[in-house]
Order: structure tokens, then sequence, then C-alpha cells
């Protein structure tokens, strides 16, 4: 008796390729009943039962510790009992009539059977025949479909049905007694269908089709006694093919006379695609695709109609991924049985699909469902012939249809430069490779589609707050897609999407987004701008003319087909139901991803199944033959060998060979991380008996692993409750009771007005002027729709072609006065973020009153008018002898606020090279105009004048910057932008074309070289870093407070790999600089451990650990390693053997904090993070410095970096709290020049390319600087 399976000491696999097996078809019995009392021309439907289910496991090793091992790669669920018919047993029914009890017993009805506990065999019998069990007359060809079943929690299912015909067997005691002897009657003979049906969690259709059509080769040829043990043979093999972990290995089996392939996930999130993505566009006109879309984006009640069941779930497949990384998240059934018609009367949307011949009937019966003809292409709703759902923006459809019409969708066209196959896996090999172009192709073009739709969603979040403005979202949107995206925005699909953003997820449609934004959008990242539309993206017909048809491609999409040279044809539309393109494009210009070459992991051919030892024996030559793919794999193919590793990490859990599992899956995590199976190494760990325990303990390696393992788990446990917050998904809602400021400062980040938290707090001082300190529901109602008023009033600012010629294409119109009249004529006065300018009614024209930078005097002043004097506004620009002056009125004082705010920001902004300031400075003037017209009192433009904040520092020179500053200085990016507070700069790093900086919590941020604007955001890990090394042209490592390395690629900017074998926190990383054959990189870790690391192979040469206070970097130099810690500076060999250790004074108290080598010197600079001079020793003699440079005005030092001829240190100034750097001259060991570019202390310096120094500051700066370079400063007396 078979014991039962313990389930807590067996490592938990992930899902195998079967699930399970299923037979379905017409009892033995009945068809013989059937067949005996029925007339050829009047067969009756049968109702299908099921006759066999096949789960794994199929063999059995019983343990000494009483459990049952099934070794499969197909994971072992708990089972249930489930009771089918029994089959007859044909011997009994030929006993005699006496032989009683013996026919008692073979007709017992029942026969209760155990499978796994998720698998629903109730409805399957009428999915794997959804037109019924019909038996024939003739041979029938087999048929294929493809089911899709969904769980409670939406998890899916797939089945792949063979419905195949065998001859029913006639019964021997069919005929006429004569003399004795039985005769058979002649009798049409009958064949009855069967369906085979495959299980899997995963989509594998074309293979699962590809192994049901090698088990019908044998099905046709076997015996009736035969058929269930080879179905169950069958089944058997296929549990023992584990499938390919995500990227670029797939893996093949022979089945005979097939050669069948599993193709791999892209990446973890993304979804196995092994069907022809191409077969919507060809039963679909490209308008009437993007109709289905829609509806599947709007979550409609979609029911596809089809002759063929096969192609409606091929079809509901492809264009569920199409939408892809959306998910659709409501009930998805795409094959209906006749028996099921009433799933279409739910009254929740639904995707469904039926047999065309209930077309008629479901139109009748049902309403509001959207009906789509796979057949002939056409959609139609149930109520109406006409649709009358909104359809995608025209932009994006637009866009969408020029490159589909680019795809070459027919094989033969493609390979018809081919010879004639005579081996069908060759055949098949090449069909595949084109399916896998074409797929991808696809893919591509429907993800930019999905981009060009939602790209705008992420400049309406607070991710903070998890708030989306759903409302200001949609106020932005075109007047013609307001109801799509309106419907859009409240279903399921959206919400998860929205979710994914909220949290940062790093997928499809965020890297796409990223690759194809322009510089503009990557710069407006960098600065916290007021959402204007720029004046190049507006006409003379104003807003109507900026949403207009013909001018949102290039508004939208202009960026997204970076590589196009062809002009773009203007188009109309000439019916809702028919998109005309703009142009052909080909499918991949300005898309091309980095197609990774593919390999294909053979595995060894199948033993008998159903013996263990045999199945042993498999594993075993598959984990050999996984071992010799590893040796001839190049160390620099990371990617691959992390696939192996993780595949021959399977077989050996699989074969219950544990501590060789854990070997693999730690040479997997150091290797790429992101396929790492956590969930099934925790389990594996914790299967672990005692003996293997004290084994792994034994092994370093192992014991790394399973440490970390431990610490994930209580890292798990501690932020349990942090998965709901990461679900949670809010819009923004006005407040309804009073908000004191801790309130109103996540109230406005929420509304998307400004992020800053010392603006806010200017804000809400200005609008409780002359009451309590409290902003009430109303007065914040007033003034949010004042705000969005005024944003929408700039946007139908009308700008004829000959005002635009003279302004600057990214120039925005922020405000603009009432009509008055001024000293150069009535007009309007408009301001940019630039500039202001008069608009001249009667036929517009440009006068242009300065830009703010050319200022001299901006003052109240009065015109007279009779015996009246009229406020005024009076502005002297340089250059200009005469004042210009506007009769503002009521408005004056308000526009003297503001304009003085402008002029201060740029001023400020000018003299630091910040244009943050001047992006600042306006969102300040626009809420002064905010606040004015929410008050409406006397004390409005007193409430107003506290968010003059520029204005009040000019006038207090608290901003003024020395000369040798301002011209060392060349520009300032803040990398906190996307915070509500700075954040320091921890680390920064330049390598060819990229500036990577490190702002606190792992976060990284990009920049590309040539024009400061940001590339990409990476999170590395979740603790702070302390280093960063480039260290290949593809590799950059950084060490992490939480004692890991993690390695970035340059190309794809993840973070796959890491190195974990230090113990402490990762403070250095050096490159060895020798010209070595191997390239050698050095890391130390605060508790003094030194590594040195082989970089092409990422392991270990040799550590060796070293007594000090607290190691904080190591260095390379003349074959010497230099380590500094906060107590001492240590000289040692490539051993770890101390060669010298330098010590300041004992009465010298203070601790290092950077040191720097000069090899063409032989000096050793060092600074101290509590001391203001710059220690100079002899590399060869370090009893004491031989010179000592004291920097004027200084606290500490941070940071020190060479450049040219010229030392650069990093440190706090004495009498403010400003951060200095000191530029001190290698050879007169001199201060050069003392420049002052921070408000907090600079903590990190780096060089490009010895022409730019950029510095980094603590937290209450958080900028990063970029200065030039100079091989001869001025005296630090200029200063």
């Amino acid at each position: 008796m078979t014991k039962c399976v313990n389930f807590d000491v067996m490592a938990e696999l992930p899902s195998g390729l079967l699930e399970a097996c299923v037979v379905v078809g017409a009892p033995s019995d009945k068809l013989r009943e059937v067949q005996q009392h029925t007339k050829s021309n009047e067969l009756p439907l049968l109702d299908p039962e099921v006759l066999q289910v096949h789960a794994p496991p199929f063999v059995f090793k019983e343990t000494n510790s009483n459990h049952v091992i099934g070794p499969a790669f197909s994971r072992v669920q708990r089972r249930r009992s489930f009771i089918k018919k029994k089959k007859r047993d044909r011997a009994a029914e030929g006993l005699s009539n006496g032989d009683s009890s013996c026919r008692s017993e073979a007709s017992s009805a029942t026969e209760d059977i155990s499978v796994p506990k998720d698998l629903d065999l109730i409805a399957l019998p009428q999915l794997c025949f959804p037109g019924g069990l019909q038996l024939d007359s003739e041979q029938k060809d087999d048929t294929y479909h493809f089911l899709v079943f969904t769980d409670l929690f939406g998890n899916r299912t797939h089945g792949v049905v063979v419905q195949y015909y065998r001859a029913v067997q006639q019964s021997v005691q069919e005929g006429v007694l004569q003399n004795g002897h039985r005769w058979t009657v002649a009798r049409s003979r009958l064949y009855a269908p069967f369906a085979v049906c495959i299980i899997s969690k995963f989509p594998y259709y074309n293979a699962l089709k590809d192994c049901l059509s090698c088990l019908l080769v044998q099905l046709r040829t076997a015996r009736e006694a035969d058929l269930e043990e080879t179905i169950r043979e069958f089944s058997a093999k296929l549990s023992l093919v584990p499938l390919p972990p995500p990227g670029q290995l797939h893996v093949s089996f022979n089945l005979r006379p097939l050669q069948v392939v599993l193709p791999s996930r892209d990446d973890q999130d993304s979804p196995v695609i092994d069907i022809d993505l191409h077969l919507p566009l060809l039963c679909f006109t490209h308008a009437a695709l993007l109709q289905v879309l829609s509806c599947l984006l709007q979550e409609q009640r979609i029911v596809f109609f089809s002759s063929d069941w096969a192609r409606l779930t091929l079809v509901a497949e492809s264009l569920l991924l199409y939408l892809q990384p959306l998910s659709w998240q409501q009930p998805y059934v795409p094959v209906l049985a006749r028996g099921m018609l009433d799933f279409l009367m739910a009254p929740t949307a639904f995707l469904m699909g039926c047999h065309v011949n209930h077309f008629e009937e479901v139109a009748a019966e049902t309403e509001d469902l959207i009906l789509v003809n796979v057949d002939d292409g056409s959609i139609q709703a149930s109520w109406s012939e006409a649709l009358d759902l909104p359809d995608i923006p025209l932009a994006a459809a637009e866009c969408f249809i020029s490159r589909a019409e680019s795809l070459q969708l027919q094989y033969d066209l493609e390979m018809c430069h081919l010879g004639a196959g005579t081996d069908v896996n060759t055949f098949r090999s090449q069909r595949r490779s084109w399916r896998r172009k074409l797929n991808s192709q696809i893919q591509n073009i429907a993800l930019e589609l999905v981009v060009n739709i939602f790209r705008e969603v992420q400049d309406f979040l607070n991710h903070e707050h998890r708030v989306f403005n759903s409302e200001e979202f949609l106020r932005t949107r075109e007047p013609e897609d307001q109801l799509f995206y309106g419907k859009v925005l409240e279903t399921h699909i959206f919400h998860s999407f929205l979710r994914d953003r909220l949290n940062r997820k790093r997928d499809s449609f965020s890297r796409m987004e990223q690759m194809t934004r322009n510089h503009a959008n990557r710069n407006r990242a960098l600065t916290e701008t007021p959402r204007r539309p720029p004046m190049s993206e507006l006409s003379r017909s104003g807003y109507n003319r900026y949403t207009s048809t013909d001018r949102r491609l290039s508004k939208r999409l202009g960026v997204s087909l970076p590589n196009l040279d062809q002009p773009i044809i203007e188009s109309v539309m000439l019916n809702s139901n028919k998109l005309l393109p703009v142009r052909i494009i080909s499918p991949d210009s300005g898309l091309k991803f980095l197609q990774k070459p593919l390999k294909v992991f053979h595995l060894p051919d199948f033993p008998p199944p159903l013996a263990y030892h045999y199945v042993q024996n498999y594993y075993s030559d598959m984990a050999a033959a996984l071992g010799k793919a590893i040796s001839a794999t190049p160390t620099d193919e990371s990617a691959l060998l992390a696939r192996y590793h993780y595949l021959r990490g399977l077989v050996n859990t699989v074969s219950n060979r544990r501590l060789d599992a854990l070997e693999d899956f730690y040479s997997l995590y150091k290797t790429d991380a992101e396929i790492f199976p956590s969930q099934m190494v925790k389990s594996l760990v914790d299967s672990l008996p005692e003996v293997e325990w004290l084994q792994a303990d034994r092994r370093p390696e192992l014991k790394r692993l399973i440490s970390r393992v431990k610490r994930e788990q209580e890292r798990e446990r501690a932020t349990l409750g942090k998965g709901q917050e990461e679900a949670a998904v809010k819009r923004f809602q006005l407040p309804k009771t009073y908000m004191h400021l801790e309130e109103f400062v996540k109230c406005v980040q929420e509304s998307g007005i400004v992020k800053d938290q010392g603006t806010i707090h200017r804000l809400f001082d200005a609008l409780t002027v002359g009451h309590q300190k409290q902003v009430g529901p109303d007065l914040f109602r007033v003034f949010y729709t004042i705000w969005k008023e005024t944003e929408a009033e700039a946007q139908e600012v009308s700008l004829p072609a000959s005002v635009l010629e003279h302004i600057d294409a990214t120039e925005c119109v922020f405000k603009l006065s009432s009509s008055v009249k001024t000293s150069r004529g009535v007009g309007k006065i408009a301001m940019t973020q630039r500039r202001l300018f008069l608009l001249t009614n009667g036929r517009p024209g440009f006068v242009e009153v300065a830009q703010y930078r050319d200022l001299e005097d901006v003052k109240l002043s009065s015109a007279p008018f009779l015996v009246l004097r009229i406020p005024s506004l009076k502005i002297r620009v340089h250059g200009k002898k005469e004042a210009f002056e506007a009769n503002l009125k009521t408005e004056t004082e308000l526009w003297n606020m503001m304009v003085k705010e402008m002029w201060a920001g740029r001023i400020i902004a000018d003299q630091n090279k910040d244009p943050q300031y001047l992006q600042q400075a306006l969102t300040n003037a626009l809420l002064m105009d905010a606040v004015v017209g929410s008050l409406q009192s006397s004390k409005a433009i007193y409430a107003a004048s506290k968010l003059a904040h520029f204005d009040r520092m000019k006038l207090e020179a608290t901003m003024m910057v020395p000369t040798t500053t301002a011209e060392t200085l060349k520009h300032k990016i803040n990398p906190s932008v996307e915070f509500a507070a700075p954040q320091a700069v921890d680390v920064l790093l330049y390598t060819p074309g990229q500036l990577w900086v490190s702002v606190g919590g792992g976060k990284v941020m990009v920049f590309d070289a040539s024009s400061w604007s940001l590339i990409q955001t990476c999170q590395v890990g979740n603790a702070r870093l302390n280093c960063m090394l480039g260290v290949d042209r593809d590799q950059v490592w950084m060490g992490s407070e939480d004692c890991v390395i993690y390695i970035i690629s340059m190309v794809s900017m993840v973070c796959n790999r890491q190195l974990t074998e230090h113990r402490a926190e990762v403070t250095g990383l050096a490159l060895d600089t020798e010209k070595y054959s191997q390239k050698v990189a050095y890391s130390c870790s605060a508790e003094g451990t030194v590594m040195a690391w082989e970089v092409s192979t990422l392991k270990v040469k040799k550590h060796f650990r070293l007594c000090c206070d607290f190691l904080q970097s190591v260095y390379t130099c003349g074959g010497a390693l230099w380590c500094c810690s906060r107590t001492s500076i240590m000289e040692v060999w490539r051993n770890g053997s101390l060669k010298q250790r330098v010590n300041l004074p004992e009465h010298q108290r203070v601790k290092f904090s950077c040191a720097l080598l000069l090899p063409e010197s032989e000096e050793l600079w060092s600074v101290c993070v509590d001391s203001a001079e710059v220690y100079i020793w002899h590399m060869k003699n370090t009893t004491k410095p031989f010179h000592r440079v004291m920097l004027q005005d200084c606290t500490g030092c941070y940071c020190m970096i060479q450049v040219k001829n010229q030392v650069w240190v990093g440190g706090l100034g004495r009498s403010s709290t400003k951060g200095k750097i000191y530029v001190l001259d290698m050879e007169r060991y001199q201060v050069l020049k003392e420049l002052h570019g921070h408000v907090d202390k600079v903590t990190a310096l780096c060089s490009a390319e010895d022409r730019y120094i950029l510095s980094g500051a603590g937290k209450h700066d958080g900028k990063v600087a970029i200065w030039k370079v100079e091989e001869k400063g001025l005296d630090s007396s200029n200063c």
C-alpha cells in the first residue's frame, strides 16, 4: 500500500509542463449498446465522460523515513477524490448467468480515483467535445482545439485537446447461432471520437499540439488493451520535461517522429508565447482589429464566434497578448460548449467564445454584447449592427496601422528562396525562426500602441502618496478622446496597470516608454514645471487646433519614431470605422530591441518512464549534459550560464541531490538574480535533513546562500503589511475637512500642483494669513479651481505664426494679462519662462518687453488719466533708454510681484548654473496668481508676497555667488526632483557618455553626459550604496550597505548579477590597473575583509582580513594594495600581509575619510572628516607627513580626486553650512581655488574625461554640480 506523501519535507517545485492528461469519450458498454440498437443514419449524440486521468508522479521510491518521493518536474500537488464511471469488465460480461457473484462485482458502476486538487474535471468532458460527442459511420480526420480554465483567484490553466476516431469493437456475442457455431452478422462499422486533453499551467499550445500528434502515431497502431498504458507512458514522459527559465535558452525533446521545442519567456514578467501572433491580422482589417482592442480595454462583454474551435482560443490569446503588460482581469472562457451558453447572461464584463452556429441565437437573446465574428472579421453590437463605442485615440491608431501594414505575414513569400526540405524537423525549425521574428515585430508594434495610449499617465501620478489625478488626466485629453479614456480609467485592467506604475515596475512598458521618450520629456523629468504645452505645439487656433487630428501625431508620437526620415503625410478620418494611415513605415523602425542569440538545450532521450531507477539515470544524464554545456560556455556569456545553472539546479532538486541543487542556485544567484527561484530555494533549504545541514554548514558558498535566504524570509515577515500598501491606488479627491500643515502638504502633493515641501509650507502661510493656521475645504477648492482654470486659459492662447517666430520652440505662455494700454501699444502682456512680451490687439503682433536676465528695474507707478492716476507697472531694461509702462490697474501689484520673482529666479539660476531655480520661481509666480484669485481680500497681495522666495533672497543677497565659482561652475542637475525633499548624493561615477548618481535607498539615476538629460532610473537593492566602479565596457559594480556587490549592465540597465561573499557592508571597490592576463577587481568591507575577484568568472581569487577600525576604501598601486580605514592607512601585499601602516600622531585624534595615491610623484594624500588639513606623505617613507595644506574656513573633508595637475577636495565650510570644494596645486601644494557650489557638505566627486569635475552634496542640497577643469587656477584670495 502506498504511503501518503509528506509535503513538509520535500522541496516545492514550480509547475512543470504536465499537470494532467485526461482521456474523454463514451464508455465502451455505451458504444456497444448504441451499435446494437441504432441505425447508421440515426446516430445519437452521447454524453462524454472522463475515462482516464494520468497525473504525476508516475514512479515512487519508498524512503527510510516512510516518505514517498515521486521524481517529476511537474509539481506534486495535494490530491482529492474524483468519482468516475467505471468501465465494465469485458471478461465478466462473457460469464455464464450462473456466476452471479462475479457478475455482481463486475457491474459496479463507479470508481474513486485520485486527481490533482486544482483540477476541475466536472466541465472538462463538455469542453473536450464542445459540439457534442457524435458517432460517425466514417473515419474522420483528427482535430485539435485549445482550452483556458480560470480559477477564483484569476490563475489560468491551459488545455490542448485532440479528437481522434477509433472503430467501435464489435461484441463476440453479436451474430446468429447456427449448428452450434456463432456467425457474425454483417453490420456497418461505427467510429467513435475520443479526446485526449493535456492540461498545463503554461500556454505551450504549439508544443503540446506536437506532443499529441506524436501520441496519435502510437495510438493508431496500438491494441485496444494497450491504449491506457500507452497514454500513461506518454504522460509520464512529459512529466520528465523541465520548463526553460526566462531568457535565451529553449528546451527541446524528441518524441519521435518530431523534435518538440519549448520556447522560454522573454523575462520573469513576460508570458509564454507559443502561438502565431499574426492570426488576428489575417482575420481582421486593421481598423476592425483596433476596435476589438478598444472593446477589450473598455472591458465590454465580448463574444467571439467561429466555425473552428481552435481559432477561437488562438485569436483570443493573441489579442490579450497584444495588450501586454496590461492583463485581462475579467472572466475568460474562449470556448463555450453548447450546454454552457447561459454563461453569456452573466452581468459582468467577460471574454467568451462559441460556435458561429449560435450567432443569431445569442444576438437575439442577450443584450449589451459585442459580437465578433472571427471568420469574416466583422464586429457588431447585439443591440445594433453598428458599433457605437469610443475608438482608440487617433494618433496611436494611425501609428499602429502604419507599422502593421509593412509586416510580412505570408510565410511562403518570406521563404520562397529556400529549397524543398527533405527533413520535417528542419522545415519546422525554419518556420519557428520565421514565427519568432514575426512575433517579435508584432509584440513591439502592439507594445508601442499601448505606450502611445498611456504614455502620459505617469505625469499625473504621485508615487509617495500613491495617488492618480484622474480628473486632471481626463481634462488634458483631446475632447474626442475623453470618452474613451473615461471608460478605460474605470476598468480593472487599467487599475492593475496603474498599480504597477505606482510601484515603479520595470516591465516592457516602462522600457519602451523610456526608449521612445524624447529629450524634452527627459529634461522635464529633471525640473518641476507646471504642465503647459510649448508654444511650438500650439497654433493660431489655440487649444482646439492643438488637439486637432492633424497635429496629434507629431505632438504625441514624434518621439516614438526617431529613425524615420519620411515627411508626415497628413490624413483625414473619413468615418469612425475607417482610419487612413499617415505613412507606411517599417515595423521595427525606432523600436529595435537587441535580439539575443537563442540557444536550445536538447534533453536526453526518454527512458522507460515508469521505472524509478531508469528515471534516476535519466536525471543523471541530464545533469551531466548540462555540466558539459556549462563547461563549454564562455564566462562572458553570463546570462546563458545562469540558465544552465537554473536547469541543473532543477534537475538536482527533482533527483533529491539537494546540496548540489543549492550549489547551482548559488551560482545562479551570483550570475543572474532576476531568475532566482526564491520560493523553491526556501523550500529546498527547509527540506534539508540534519546530516545535509551539517554538510552545508561546512561549504562556505552554501552557508552564505542559506543565510541570505533566511534574511530574506525575515525581511518578508517584517514587511508583511507592505504588500497591501503596494496594491493600493487612490484617486485624488478635494479635502472635506480643515487641514493643518501636515495634511495640507499631503493634499497639495497628491493634487500634483507642487512637490517641494518648502514651497508648500510658504503656500500654507499665504493661505492662512490673518486667521488660524489651517486651510478650509472651501478655500482649497477655490484655490485648486483657479489654479486649473489658469492652466486651461494658458492653453487657449492663440499665437499667430508671426509671433511664434520670435519665441523659442520650448517656451510656454504661463500667464496672460487682460487687454491693457502700454507705452508700446494696446494688447495683452504674456509671461513665459524666459521673457515678457506684448501681444498687440487688432492685427496680432509681437512686441518684446524684456528677457528676465536683461531687466534693470521693476517698480510700481501710476499713469495720469484726466484727473485720475491709474496704477501701472514700469519696467526698465538694460540697453534701452525708455522704460516700458503698462496700465495694469488692479493687476499691477500682482504682476509686480510675479515679474520680480521671475527676475530674481533668472539671476540666481544664471549665477548657480541651475535651471531648477527658474522653474521654482515660475511655480512661485503662478502660486501667487492663484492665491490672489482665491483670497479676494485686501490682504491678498500681502498673502501672495509670502511666496516671493527668490525675490527675498535677491534682496538679502543670500545667494550671491563668488566670481571664481561663477566662472568655474558650468551647470547643475537635480536628481532629487522626483522626491518631496532633497536626497543626499552618495556616490558619483562617470563612464563614457554616462553619469551615474546614487541618491539613497539603492536608487541610481543615469544621465546622458552630452546633454545631462536623464536616461534611466535603476533600483539597486534597498540599501544605501557606498561605492561604484566601471569594470569594463558593459559592467558597473556597486557596493551596498546590505553586504552585496550589484553588477549593472550598461546596455540593459538591469541588475541581474550579485556578489554576496562579503559579510559586512561593502565600502570600497578598485580595479587592478596592472597588465595581467586576467582582469582583477578588489572589494573591501567595513569589518576589514578584502577580496580579489576574477572579473571574467566573478570568482574570489583570494581574500584576507585586516585588523582596523572600519575599512573605508581600497586602492591598487605598484603591485600593492592601499587600504584606508578611519584610524590608519595600510599598504599590504596582494596576499594580505602588511607592508606598512600610516598613522597620525596620537594627539591628533581625527578620522581619515579619504586617501589619494599619486604614483607619478610617489605621494600619498589624505583628508579627515574632522580636520581642515590635507596630509601629504612620501609613499616610501610614511613615518610622518612631509607637508600639510591648511584649508581655510573648513571643518572637515569627505572626498578627494586628482585631475590633471590638480587635486580637488570636497568638504564643509566652517562659517556657514555651505559645501566647499578646494582646488590644490599638486606641485606647489597651494590652494588655487575655493568653490562654493552647494548648500550642504560635498559628499562625492568624480571626473569626466579630465575636462569636468562633478560634485554631489548632502541631503540639504541634493544636487550635482558640473565644474570646468583648467590647468591653472586663480589665487584663492580672489574667490
